[in-house]
């Protein structure tokens, strides 16, 4: 299956009833061969509208972080863990997120990313229980790299703040930029042990 059988999938989904509420569904977009996802919570209202992730004041600042690590959407694939936009832009309901999960699932075993960022609490915690870690606060867990098992492979699972959140409290922004400056120095990491090992042959 492709990324653009799951997206066609997802545009006709009725797993749940945010089918009826929606205006298009969100399955996202990006760099089908990424090497780092980024996993949202749920489409907000500008996204509902041009069917397309981040694209309101949220991810204005999203775009504004990854050039500050010199990184463009181009680079990177960003979805949410739920396709619709729930109703008020409340929270996701639990039967939402398992509704949608098979179609995060997917996404993430085709693309097949070494990292993944989760954006925001339910975004976090969801994937962290699909690795066998039950946690109940972003704050707990964010700032943090998790090594853990996920859609087949060991992958780095990084946990922050949803950039919503920062908007909502511009004092959260410090920790936002605290873990983009951690995510960088893991590429620039990454980046430096393969020179080194290509000096070797």
């Amino acid at each position: 299956m492709s990324l653009e059988e799951i997206a066609r999938r997802i545009r006709e989904c009725m797993r749940c009833s945010l089918h009826l509420t929606r205006i298009n569904a969100v399955p996202g977009e990006g760099n089908p061969k990424a090497r780092i996802v980024f996993v949202g919570e749920a489409p907000g209202r500008n996204e509902d509208l041009q069917g397309r992730p981040f694209v309101g004041a949220a991810g204005k600042l999203l775009t504004e972080l990854l050039g500050e690590i010199g990184l463009t959407r181009k680079d990177i694939f960003i979805t949410n863990v739920v396709k619709c936009r729930p109703p008020n832009n409340r929270d996701p309901k639990p039967e939402e997120i398992s509704a949608c999960l098979p179609f995060l699932k997917k996404q993430l075993e085709i693309i097949d990313p070494d990292i993944i960022v989760a954006l925001g609490r339910h975004s976090a915690l969801t994937l962290l229980r699909l690795a066998g870690k039950e946690e109940r606060s972003i704050m707990k867990v964010r700032g943090k790299v998790f090594e853990v098992e996920l859609f087949g492979r060991r992958r780095k699972l990084i946990p922050t703040l949803h950039p919503a959140a920062v908007l909502y409290n511009p004092r959260l922004r410090p920790l936002l930029e605290s873990d983009f400056k951690m995510l960088e120095e893991i590429l620039l990491g990454d980046k430096r042990r393969k020179s080194s090992l290509e000096e070797w042959f």
